[in-house]
């Protein structure tokens, strides 16, 4: 399975598309604020990521406003807070087969682009 989860109104997600050349390698696209992600897509998501904070924002500026920042997060917390509300999703979401790619980090570019 090819899937990115992204917001298409972020330019980085933008950015990251294009220069991976994602639309031209049958991905499937979903965009995570006008689709919400399932409780089964993030299931699937933390398998293969480890943890939901692994996938959990916290430059997200409701983590600081919601003082989430000061707070002692469980898994539980952190996968609550994903579906609750898609900022909290650290994006994007690149997902290669049973490879996952999270956030925009020059590093992590680099090896969705080698894995593809």
């Amino acid at each position: 399975m090819k899937k990115i989860y992204y917001l298409s109104t972020c330019s980085t997600c933008s950015r990251i598309i294009s220069e991976l050349d994602l639309k031209k390698k049958s991905f499937l696209f979903q965009d995570v604020k006008t689709e919400k992600i399932t409780a089964e897509q993030l299931k699937e998501m933390k398998k293969l990521a480890g943890s939901y904070e692994a996938l959990f924002s916290k430059i997200a500026m409701k983590y600081r406003a919601l003082g989430l920042d000061k707070a002692k997060l469980t898994e539980e917390d952190f996968k609550k807070y994903i579906l609750e509300e898609y900022t909290f999703l650290k994006r994007p979401v690149i997902i290669i087969n049973d490879t996952i790619f999270i956030g925009n980090s020059k590093s992590t570019v680099a090896a969705a682009k080698a894995e593809l």
